[in-house]
């Protein structure tokens, strides 16, 4: 069915979140983005779409901390072998006296996994970077997302499973976002999405970027026109029959034009965490083998780092060079996002330099991006916001809300893409829950027999005030 579309993007590129970069020949990803699926239908499309251009690429992620790797998702064992003997006897030690003094409740992140690895391998692994990518200390953290991301494993069962091998059972257990290969498009996820817009060009669907909407006129019971502003700063009212809109759900309800008294308040509730990508360009063929590496050290802001290379070598123009995403997860408006790129690049070479990683005479060159509302903030009442806007929403059946920001929800990209698709096939007189996509209590990166493939994506939740 061949219905009339227009697409209005904000940004200059497209793909949100997904989008790729470039400066000066160098293409870099807004965190990387590995092309992985448990949805047939989704990796049709990508199929579709990139053909040839899907590479098949081979994973590896690692923890650095006080200059050594160690395996990511974390592997006890590993991890007291690379620390050394005295490192690992505190460890061990530590990990005995929270066997024998346990934290009596569970309330916190905190508490869940000392009483499981012991004070001593949380600080190590676990505090730092999760209070860097959330921006909460790991006491405020729910113990229940704990129980998601490290299901299954404890300190004693990870050594015992060394020295003595696995069950059959418990090898069935192993949570499998240890999967070792994925798909890559070959210039960066953005290639699908320009690819994506070009399809969408020759069959007559346009899509135009730097245009924001700025007001969804509505008369109560249906949305009747957007009021979208283009690069040259004209506003312009483009009507339509149906809408679907992937921005994020508090900038939409600020659109609506009358605004609505009654939810507006409530919109302003919601939170986001955002993401600053410094790329910085390396002069050294092979830095390290990893996709990306997770920074655990308390003394940096840095929390991950992407090697471009790694990912797709023809990200990287010039092959005596590497390309890094330096990735610093910061609040819009603090210090970091409001520094000059000058300074975020300086920053970024002189803790490359202080992790012992890139000596900074190596950084040839780079340049800046800042990523808004990267990461929807589930907090203590983030549920009822949602509802709550969901019910006001519900009166216009002409709109449809999709994707991470669309419905505040952390989703995957294949499940953000299984939002569009429904809602597209909605607007064909199909009857799909857009909503109903990603409820789950866990979702893991394994292909099990009779899996739907939905399942929320695990983010961690602050302690309720009772």
């Amino acid at each position: 069915m061949d219905i009339p579309a227009v697409v209005f993007e904000a940004d200059a590129i497209v793909g949100g979140l997904a989008q790729t970069g470039e400066y000066k020949g160098y293409r870099y990803d807004i965190g990387g983005h590995r092309f992985f699926t448990k949805v047939d239908m989704v990796h049709r499309i990508w199929e579709e779409i990139l053909g040839d251009d899907l590479l098949r690429r081979k994973r590896l992620s690692r923890i650095y901390y006080n200059n050594r790797f160690f395996d990511y998702p974390l592997r006890p064992v590993n991890a007291l072998m690379g620390l050394g003997f005295v490192e690992a006897t505190r460890i061990l030690l530590s990990y005995v006296k929270s066997r024998l003094f346990p934290y009596r409740e569970e309330r916190n992140f905190e508490q869940w996994v000392c009483n499981r690895f012991g004070r001593r391998l949380y600080e190590i692994f676990f505090k730092s970077y999760t209070e860097k990518v959330w921006g909460m200390p790991c006491t405020e953290i729910g113990a229940d997302w704990a129980a998601q991301r490290i299901k299954n494993l404890d300190l004693l069962k990870a050594v015992k499973n060394a020295l003595f091998g696995e069950s059959a059972r418990s090898k069935q257990e192993v949570l499998t976002t240890l999967i070792d290969e994925f798909h890559y498009p070959r210039l960066g996820p953005g290639m699908m999405w320009e690819r994506c817009r070009e399809m969408l060009a020759q069959r007559g669907y346009e899509t135009f970027t730097r245009t924001r909407v700025v007001r969804l006129r509505h008369d109560d019971r249906r949305i009747l026109a957007a009021v979208v502003r283009g690069p040259d700063g004209v506003e312009r009212e483009e009507a339509g029959s149906h809408f679907l809109s992937s921005m994020a759900m508090r900038s939409l309800i600020r659109t609506l034009d009358p605004p609505p008294p009654q939810v507006l308040a409530c919109a302003g509730n919601l939170r986001y965490r955002d993401f600053i990508t410094v790329m910085l360009i390396i002069d050294d063929p092979d830095l390290f083998p990893d996709n990306w590496v997770y920074i655990h050290s308390p003394q940096v802001k840095l929390g991950r780092i992407q090697n471009f290379k790694n990912w797709s070598p023809e990200m990287v123009p010039n092959p005596d060079h590497s390309a890094l995403g330096l990735e610093y997860f910061v609040q819009e408006g603090d210090g970091l996002w409001t520094s000059s790129d000058a300074d975020l690049m300086a920053l970024g070479a002189r803790e490359l330099a202080q992790l012992g990683l890139v000596p900074p005479e190596k950084v040839l060159d780079g340049c800046v991006v800042r990523m808004p509302k990267a990461y929807p903030v589930y907090d203590q009442d983030y549920q009822k916001t949602v509802s709550a806007l969901r019910d006001y929403l519900a009166r216009f059946p002409n709109l449809q809300l999709m994707g991470r920001n669309g419905q505040h929800r952390y989703n995957n990209q294949d499940h953000s893409m299984v939002t569009a698709v429904y809602a597209a096939r909605n607007i064909g007189g199909a009857d799909l829950d857009v909503w109903g996509v990603n409820v789950e209590e866990d979702y893991h990166e394994e292909v099990r027999g009779q899996d739907k493939g939905y399942g929320d994506r695990a983010v961690p939740q602050p302690l309720s005030r009772d």
